[in-house]
């Protein structure tokens, strides 16, 4: 099984972008935690990071194929990309929806995921862990042959 995990703008940032709500560990930090995660799980990761909408959107066009699931983590384009969201509708590739923060109890212009209308679960507020469970839920749904 292969997962292109997909992460979207100030991502690269982590560990100095408001480290209350996003923690201390940086983006190379995920991307390692990513990998051993998914080792355990027994499956493949692809992780690509982009600050523009419109490689996230060529990276799942591209994932046609290629990967058996995404997990994304779009970011500020969870609440503004319709874009990103055809893309995931296009592909019909199983993708789970993550946020380190819990999105739900922040700003309200946060509340709708355009993102997550494509997706078949979201993990929110688990920190680096969310991740984690985003690939082990994948793995099981993929596994169990439901789409």
């Amino acid at each position: 099984m292969k997962f292109l995990v997909l992460n979207g703008p100030n991502l690269n940032m982590l560990g100095l972008r408001e480290p209350a709500i996003y923690g201390a560990q940086n983006y190379d930090a995920l991307v390692a935690f990513i990998e051993k995660s998914a080792a355990e799980a027994g499956v493949e990761t692809v992780c690509y990071q982009s600050n523009s909408e419109g490689d996230l959107v060529t990276k799942i066009q591209q994932a046609y194929g290629v990967f058996d699931g995404i997990v994304i983590n779009p970011a500020a384009y969870t609440h503004t990309s319709i874009a990103i969201l055809d893309a995931l509708k296009a592909v019909q590739i199983p993708a789970v929806e993550v946020h380190i923060s819990d999105v739900a109890a922040r700003e309200a212009f946060r509340q709708v995921s355009y993102a997550g209308m494509a997706c078949v679960k979201t993990y929110k507020g688990l920190g680096f862990n969310g991740y984690r469970e985003a690939i082990l839920f994948l793995k099981n749904y993929l596994s169990a042959g439901t789409e």
